[in-house]
């Protein structure tokens, strides 16, 4: 079914919209909300934002105390890149539970997984054993890939083309809000009940939000307005729905499902080795206190965090080839230096590092989401989610393999970090999305 020509686009109010002010939830610094776009959109912003929060949350967590919780479960330094990829490694599941959305719903898998990543993270906090706590982890990471590559789908499906880059950029960078929360609880960790372990228990927050969810979470009006099968059969017919998405989507747009696996991958190997590292590299190198980390994180990276709500809005303006490969290119650049400074000038890269990190990944988010019609979006979102942790694991576990017993993994992150420069290359090939609707992206063939 198609939407009528008279309507306007969706997220968009009419010319002439009077002005209003941000949300609550929306900090002035973060720029205000574009004047046509609806209240109830916003709302529904305000709601899916949750999920990247605490996504972000519980990986600041466990790169803010990885030191602490190795030394609990006896764990050596040349073993963090193995302990770090395995807990990555949970999200492949979620390319199973992913593409389910464009079968049955974004609102029902965003709530039901909302709900999975709510008790797994709060149970991480009785781990018994490093197997325990690493498997605990991994459910958890299914769960919070899923909801969060649900709510970027309903996002860009609920905003108009020329807002779709500012909407992403809000909610990547509400959602970095939950490692300035992580880093307060952090700089008190040697002071909290059981330490490292109480900043678990805050994962069942979301479990108590979810009446307010099930209520402002809504179907989006383009999942609503498409024809599609209905899931039936058993437990293989379900198996089939999961995997039949997929191929359809390699076989209908292959050079597209590459390109964006290759900027996903490189994006978030990148990331995951420049960032991942950061906290045990300021405390065992530097020898920072925990709540030093925690302030150069809040103070620093609250100019950094900008990075998603700026890049979106400069990827509608300029382009998301030309914005992403400034930023891809400059992500190693600053992650060597961060890794090779004295201590003060630590914060001074701190800041353009998180810069490139949330840009990058905002850039991301965007092609993902845009180059894929409805019926592809959820399935789409999910393979990205899918080769970002594959690209996250592997350079984690490459930062063991590369590291001997008893040595530093610094050496191997400085080197690691160039991945990103691969993402930057590959940007140049894909389809310009920035500025049109995604009727008109999905139908260019000839970026298939």
């Amino acid at each position: 079914m198609s939407e009528a020509q008279d309507e306007p686009p969706l997220g968009r109010v009419p010319d002439g919209a009077r002005a209003r002010r941000n949300p609550w939830w929306i900090p002035p610094f973060l720029g205000r909300v574009p004047e046509k776009v609806e209240p109830k959109y916003v709302r529904l912003m305000g709601a899916v934002s949750l999920a990247v929060f605490f996504e972000n949350f519980d990986q600041a967590m466990l790169t803010q105390a990885v030191k602490q919780i190795a030394e609990d479960f006896a764990i050596a330094e040349s073993e963090l890149g193995n302990l770090l990829g395995w807990v990555r490694l949970g999200a492949v599941p979620a390319l199973l539970l992913i593409p389910v959305a464009d079968r049955i719903g974004r609102r029902r898998v965003f709530l039901g997984s909302i709900v999975g990543m709510s008790l797994a993270t709060a149970l991480a906090a009785i781990a018994t054993s490093a197997e325990v706590f690493v498997g605990l982890q991994m459910l958890a990471r299914m769960f919070m890939v899923t909801s969060t590559a649900t709510a970027f789908v309903i996002v860009t499906e609920e905003l108009a083309a020329e807002h779709r880059g500012w909407g992403i950029g809000i909610i990547g960078a509400v959602g970095a809000f939950g490692v300035g929360l992580s880093a307060l609880l952090f700089a008190a960790i040697d002071w909290l009940p059981y330490g490292w372990r109480a900043m678990y228990v805050l994962g069942v927050i979301p479990l108590l939000l979810m009446p307010m969810l099930r209520r402002r979470v809504t179907e989006t009006a383009r999942f609503r307005d498409q024809e599609r099968e209905p899931l039936e059969g058993g437990a293989a017919a379900f198996a089939a729905g999961w995997l039949k998405p997929v191929s359809s989507l390699v076989r209908a747009y292959p050079a597209r499902t590459l390109g964006v696996a290759l900027i996903g991958a490189a994006q978030s190997g990148g990331a995951a080795v420049a960032y991942n590292f950061s906290a045990f590299f300021v405390q065992s190198v530097h020898g920072w206190a925990p709540g030093h980390y925690s302030l150069m994180l809040l103070a620093a990276g609250s100019f950094g965090v900008v990075g998603y709500p700026l890049a979106g809005r400069m990827a509608d303006t300029r382009g998301r080839r030309v914005v992403g490969f400034v930023l891809f290119t400059a992500l190693p650049v600053l992650a060597l230096g961060f890794y090779a400074a004295p201590g003060w000038a630590l914060p001074v890269l701190w800041v353009p590092m998180v810069f490139a990190l949330t840009g990058s990944s905002t850039i991301v988010r965007a092609l993902s989401t845009e180059l894929f019609p409805t019926s592809f979006r959820g399935t789409a979102s999910g393979w990205v989610q899918l080769v970002e942790t594959l690209g996250a694991a592997a350079m984690l576990f490459l930062v063991s393999a590369l590291t001997a017993p008893g040595e530093s993994v610094i050496p191997a992150v400085r080197i690691l970090v160039f991945v990103s420069l691969l993402g930057a290359v590959t940007l140049l090939a894909l389809p310009e999305t920035g500025r049109r609707e995604l009727e008109d992206v999905s139908a260019e063939r000839s970026g298939s």
